[in-house]
């Protein structure tokens, strides 16, 4: 897809899907990058949604909305992004096999981090163990790392660190990438251990090392845990979208769910609670709303 794209959604759960059947609506180009399978509500039951009678499986309401968005005219890939760089008027992403060029970007991801959920992680967070490879690979420069995770988030993570690390490491019980992306791992220097997962990480005041559940042991100084995709909030921050002032855990909108960049716009629980389905439907249809307007006006001036 080499032209530019009006509005580019990132997420395909309720606010993501919301704004794409709004956006449409307004004649905008639009193109939902996302899973979703990993929208907080697709493994739910709902019952407290206005219209619906009695109880519906979250993910029938998720295909519903999705073909809908379809329908209406959204495109859809279903992938992963790693990244979002402004580029003048406008921003760039990058999915796990492409790049786009967009007028405007809607965050809709959520805000859930997975964590590994193992005996030593918690008690070293910040101290070796790190959730974002692109705040703190600058941390472990010629240092052994490991990064441990299955899908595109661990391997562009893995990525990434190969420039900053002496040694990277990527412990997977199995790797679900893009063809592109495995290929990029083969031809790299990390070192994968697919098929074998974290047992406990190791260390006094700061990591030490990785036991493995076949009580082997990686040496290393730094683990990032980049499970499902890419960070809600790893993404914006480093794009400089700017963050709500009293909990620095949501991105701060106002009431046309715009943020602080020109063209960006956060709809869902990634702006904040009430984390509830109701609220995310209506935050997308104004972000769609307004968001589908901004691309417009770029376009009538040329951009």
């Amino acid at each position: 897809m080499s032209e530019i794209i009006d509005v580019l959604i990132v997420g395909a759960g309720p606010a993501g899907l919301q704004a794409a059947v709004h956006a449409v609506r307004k004649k905008a180009g639009v193109l939902i990058l996302g899973k979703p399978h990993k929208s907080a509500i697709y493994p739910a039951h709902v019952e407290n949604y206005l219209c619906v009678d009695g109880v519906t499986d979250g993910h029938e309401m998720m295909k519903i909305g999705l073909d809908q968005a379809i329908r209406f005219g959204a495109q859809f890939v279903e992938e992963d992004v790693l990244g979002i760089e402004q580029d003048g008027a406008h921003y760039t992403v990058r999915s796990e096999s492409s790049v786009y060029t967009a007028r405007t970007v809607i965050l809709a991801m959520g805000t859930h981090k997975n964590k590994l959920k193992v005996a030593g992680e918690k008690e070293l967070s910040g101290k070796g163990v790190s959730y974002c490879v692109d705040c703190d690979a600058n941390f472990y420069r010629n240092a052994k790392v490991a990064v441990v995770g299955n899908e595109s988030a661990a391997v562009d993570g893995a990525l990434t660190l190969t420039k900053y690390a002496s040694e990277v490491h990527l412990v997977a019980r199995e790797l679900k990438v893009s063809a592109d992306m495995a290929g990029k791992l083969a031809e790299s220097d990390v070192k994968v251990h697919e098929g074998i997962w974290v047992k406990e990480i190791v260390g006094e005041n700061a990591v030490e090392k990785l036991v493995l559940d076949d009580d082997s042991a990686l040496e290393v100084e730094g683990v990032f845990v980049e499970l499902g995709a890419k960070g809600a909030m790893e993404l914006a921050t480093i794009l400089g979208v700017q963050l709500d002032m009293e909990t620095f855990k949501y991105i701060d909108t106002n009431k046309k769910q715009q943020t602080n960049l020109a063209g960006v716009y956060a709809a869902g629980d990634i702006a904040g609670p009430p984390l509830q389905m109701a609220k995310a439907v209506g935050e997308g249809c104004v972000a769609g709303w307004y968001a589908a307007n901004y691309a417009n006006k770029m376009k009538r001036k040329g951009n």
